[in-house]
């Protein structure tokens, strides 16, 4: 994986047929999405999927629970036929090997998950010997081969899909709930394909956490490439959520793998209505668009030997300077440059005392303001950190304090990513009043580049902090969903002290959330609340999207609590694995509460479940 690390290089995989799609290979990444009607509804499935596709999708997931409602989807096929769509379609399998085989003589894909196909997850911790783990293994070809021969029969791809919140005990018990685990369960039947010769395969392995799953398509893909493997890739972050967490989430986790070349189709997850999901997908993908970062050329490439684990969290380690770098969380630098100062103050998370009637921080609060070469910021007074040119040097900007340059002052030199080597400023060691602000934006792949920088520094032993910093010409959607890959990916990798996104814009505020946004997703900086939600689909039983901003309007005030919200028992328990609390569905009009993974309450009447949500919590928290 070295080059594509430090250059753009799109990973090579199989190309496969899905219907009369064409997926993989040098086909661009194909968009994707799921519906939540009931599929036994033919009329409302076959509507939400031509939803669903003049959206933009380019296949559609629809849930098949049971066989009895395998027999049925044909149905939904010649409806959708009567009104000119010919959509591919993928059936959707959790613990029915025959409502598989079923659906694949009438749709064009089917999607099984490892955990829960041929084991069982009862949340037992099972010792086996290495015999008798084999015989487990060898148990699994049994459930699945009649599968592959009638998808050789009918032309019909399969999905591998494996979720972290869904791994059997048996895996859970020899590798514990880790990438690896994702991993060696998904190779399990990896290689049946293999040895059945069975090639139209696609791989998905998904987490509610980014971080996860990043590491475990690498990790696959790394290990399928030693078994000479290239199965295609389908990525994306479940139970992401909703509104802008959801969609950095999203962003960062896909973002991220589309960076590495890995990537050929995705399907971002919100608990939205379904359509919603196809442009958020499609600005991820533009982001990553590929010729554009094909033409990055790096500065600087490490030795093989210095690549660090990239299975594995790890951050780098920096100086302290002040409060920036060390084991600092990474700062926010808001920019209210040519801004109205007492506004932009507000914007960036500050308050007034109404004692002092001095500024006071907030948990959104920036770390420091950018006032650019402002002369008016003498009179603000309280708790804030400005950073001011007035009195620069070329690239050197010094740290104010109260209107005043402190004793101490911190000098942030800013360094252009494309020429770091030729930079005026010298790169040296270890200076305990410096802090590099390494500016990312006008460079044709940013992620590339910025590691080509970080990786430099270390060769270098320079372990001075490095504020990332990305401008963007307005805040939107793109811009956000931008940020959030490029920026995000960086921090995932465990570069970065900070951030400092730039815009003329006037939305300091939300460019302000964004960043702590960012910084919430890759896990570096809690500041808020942190929301497991999933999708919905046709095994919801009550109204996701409503729920889910009750839960959030009642508790939004929690730092640093997480709280899943899961429509049924089928990842829900596995998925929410590292939430504090959970409310999931588990029959119609019924609701669990958990406590980690412990259930506290079972089949609560769903008009009371919120309120014993809050109970539960006041009482742990």
């Amino acid at each position: 994986m070295k080059n594509k690390y430090f250059k753009y290089s799109k990973r090579r995989t199989n190309e496969i047929k899905i219907g009369s799609l064409f997926l993989g290979g040098d086909n661009p990444v194909r968009i994707q999405s799921m519906t939540n009607t009931d599929t036994s509804d033919t009329e409302a499935t076959a509507a939400q999927i031509i939803t669903i596709v003049d959206a933009g999708a380019d296949l559609v997931r629809i849930t098949v629970p049971t066989s009895v409602v395998a027999q049925k989807i044909k149905n939904i096929k010649e409806l959708l036929k009567k009104k000119g769509y010919s959509v591919p379609l993928v059936a959707d399998i959790h613990f029915s090997p025959k409502a598989a085989e079923i659906s694949a003589k009438y749709l064009e894909k089917v999607r099984i998950n490892p955990g829960n196909y041929a084991d069982l997850k009862q949340f037992k911790h099972i010792e086996y010997t290495d015999e008798e783990y084999q015989n487990e293994v060898s148990k699994i070809k049994e459930k699945f081969a009649p599968l592959l021969n009638t998808c050789k029969e009918h032309n019909t791809a399969v999905r591998i899909g494996t979720n972290h919140g869904s791994l059997s005990d048996r895996i859970l018990s020899r590798y514990g709930d880790t990438p690896q685990g994702m991993v060696e369960s998904t190779m399990e039947f990896l290689r049946i394909c293999k040895k059945e010769a069975f090639n139209d395969v696609v791989i998905s392995m998904k987490a509610s956490n980014p971080i996860v799953m990043i590491h475990a398509v690498r990790l696959l893909v790394d290990t399928m490439s030693n078994e000479d493997m290239f199965f295609p890739i389908h990525s994306g972050v479940t139970e992401a959520g909703n509104d802008k967490e959801g969609r950095i989430k999203s962003a960062i986790g896909i973002g991220t793998l589309l960076s590495d070349g890995m990537g050929d189709t995705i399907r971002v997850s919100l608990t939205e209505a379904p359509e919603k999901e196809i442009p958020v997908a499609k600005n991820i993908v533009k982001v990553f668009n590929q010729k554009k970062l094909s033409r990055y050329k790096p500065e600087f490439i490490p030795n093989k030997a210095h690549i660090q684990n990239l299975y594995r969290y790890s951050k780098r380690k920096t100086l302290q300077i002040e409060n920036i770098g060390g084991d600092n969380v990474p700062v926010v630098i808001s920019d209210i440059n040519n801004k109205s100062t007492e506004t932009a103050i507000l914007q960036s998370g500050y308050a007034i005392d109404p004692g002092s009637g001095n500024y006071k921080k907030t948990e959104l609060a920036a770390d420091y303001l950018y006032s650019g070469s402002s002369e008016n910021i003498s009179k603000f007074f309280g708790d804030i950190k400005f950073i001011s040119d007035k009195n620069h040097y070329n690239d050197i900007i010094f740290s104010m304090n109260n209107g005043a340059v402190s004793n101490k002052k911190i000098v942030f030199y800013q360094i252009d990513v494309k020429k770091f080597k030729q930079h005026k400023y010298k790169l040296t060691a270890n200076n305990e009043n410096s802090v590099y602000v390494i500016d990312i934006s006008n460079v044709s792949s940013p992620v590339h580049a910025a590691r080509s920088f970080f990786y430099y520094l270390q060769e270098k032993n320079i372990n001075t902090p490095v504020v990332i910093k990305y401008k963007i010409p307005d805040y939107n959607e793109y811009t956000l969903l931008e940020c959030s890959a490029i920026i995000g990916a960086l921090f995932i990798d465990g570069f970065g002290d900070g951030i400092w996104i730039e815009s003329k814009d006037s939305k300091i505020k939300e460019i302000n959330e964004l960043s702590f946004g960012i910084l919430q997703a890759c896990r570096t900086r809690i500041t808020k609340t942190d929301y497991i939600s999933c999708p919905s689909c046709g095994r919801t039983l009550f109204d996701l999207e409503e729920i889910t901003a009750k839960i959030k309007e009642k508790t939004a005030h929690l730092k640093g609590i997480k709280i899943g919200i899961m429509g049924c028992i089928v990842n829900g328990p596995g998925e929410m694995a590292d939430a504090d609390f959970g409310y999931v569905g588990t029959g119609t009009g019924k609701v669990t509460l958990y406590k980690k993974q412990e259930v506290i309450k079972r089949s609560i009447p769903e008009k009371d479940a919120v309120e014993e949500l809050l109970k539960l919590i006041e009482q742990y928290y």
